[in-house]
């Protein structure tokens, strides 16, 4: 998932990224650690916050 990568693009802390999403900032931090996966409605609630496709969330990028 591209989500800690997005998330620094869009210069949000995890934090500030989980009040727009509307769900808990821990919750954040272990999606981006792969320790949970994340379900369909959640995909949607942080690609809105990031203001992205869902897509862009799944697709795998370089690791850079």
């Amino acid at each position: 998932m591209n989500l800690r990568k997005l998330r620094a693009q869009k210069k949000l802390s995890q934090e500030s990224l989980a009040a727009l999403a509307d769900i808990n900032r821990n919750y954040v931090g272990m999606l981006e650690r792969e320790q949970f996966s994340a379900t369909i409605d959640i995909i949607e609630k942080l690609a809105d916050a990031l203001d992205v496709e869902p897509t862009t969330l799944l697709t795998r990028g370089s690791s850079s």
